[in-house]
């Protein structure tokens, strides 16, 4: 039987001060990466961010793992250790992380996770937002979304370009990514959204199934959805109760009640979900290679709605599409 720990107002402000040291250790790893730059060094950015928070990280040490921050490229899935390997452009590759703080005596915790394409321009959620209101209710609605989807920006002249310098990445396709990608993403806000208008948590499991099969109308190929790895419960710890999956299961799951505070991280491929862990007991992968994407959000029910705590803007923009205005805590 899960033990779900309840916060009040005040301990969820103080989850809202994690969340926002992780959403500059997000923004310090975006700026960061580039081809040609070592995971390991992003890792040099991830922990460098923390300290200039104030706060420490609730990855490193965590049962053994040896950094601040997840990096997973291409077929892994998730805990993918930072060390020797430079991104390549093309790569798509997830940042998961964390950090605490220390309030009133207790560690509060703060949890997500973003996916990029290496040589894109990063989306901002606002701009995501846009681009989704106009795929659905645009001109052209319903099209293919490869042909809305940017791609990698020109190099400047005098500037090397990366693919001639061979560090283009040479496994899947590139346009493959980018859909993965906004499924994704998409799967993700239209959790969130679901949080804030079910009666249980296995709403997030039901609206992740929903986005990955509206898409595969659209895109012509369906994503997997990972089972072995869910989001979860956060506050004084980084993983508490309850379990969130993301998928639907039978059978009752914990109703949603103010003074829950999840991590809500639906993760896919484009392939199979069948995975496999390395020899480092961290690093997992899909077994037919096929690439994978995460993003994550931790997100708070208050009596007056929900709360993104690790968006900058408190899930404004990602929400504003699924017809949800956040509670705002700043």
């Amino acid at each position: 039987m899960s033990h779900i720990e309840y916060k009040t107002l005040d301990q969820i402000k103080w989850m809202r001060e994690a969340g926002l040291v992780v959403a500059e250790i997000h923004r310090s790893l975006r700026e960061a990466a580039r081809p040609g730059i070592t995971t390991g060094e992003l890792d040099e950015v991830s922990a460098d961010a923390i300290r200039r928070c104030g706060a420490r990280s609730n990855f490193l040490n965590y049962y053994g793992y040896p950094a601040t921050v997840c990096i997973s490229p291409n077929d892994v899935i998730v805990h993918g250790i930072p060390g020797k390997r430079k991104l390549a452009v093309g790569d798509i590759v997830t940042f998961d992380c964390g950090a605490w703080l220390e309030r009133s005596g207790q560690q509060w915790h703060g949890d997500a996770a973003f996916s990029m394409i290496v040589g894109d321009e990063f989306t901002s959620d606002e701009e995501f937002a846009r681009s989704w209101v106009r795929r659905h209710q645009g001109p052209g609605a319903g099209k293919r979304w490869g042909s809305a989807i940017p791609s990698a920006p020109q190099a400047e002249a005098g500037e090397t370009n990366a693919a001639s310098a061979g560090e283009v990445s040479q496994q899947g396709s590139v346009a493959r990514r980018r859909e993965l990608d906004l499924v994704t993403r998409e799967a993700l806000w239209a959790a969130l959204a679901s949080v804030a208008r079910g009666k249980r948590v296995s709403a997030v499991g039901e609206a992740v199934e929903r986005v990955v099969a509206e898409r595969a109308e659209d895109l012509g190929w369906e994503a997997g959805i990972i089972e072995d790895f869910t989001g979860h419960g956060i506050g004084t710890a980084m993983h508490q109760d309850p379990e969130v999956l993301n998928y639907r299961v039978r059978g009752m799951m914990p109703r949603l009640r103010p003074g829950m505070v999840l991590a809500v991280e639906p993760m896919l491929t484009s392939g199979d979900i069948e995975n496999v862990t390395e020899n480092d007991d961290w690093t997992v992968r899909t077994v037919d290679g096929s690439d994978a994407a995460q993003w994550e959000h931790t997100i708070a029910i208050l009596d007056d709605g929900v709360a993104i705590l690790s968006a900058i803007d408190g899930g404004v923009a990602g929400l504003a599409p699924f017809g949800v205005t956040p509670v705002l805590l700043d």
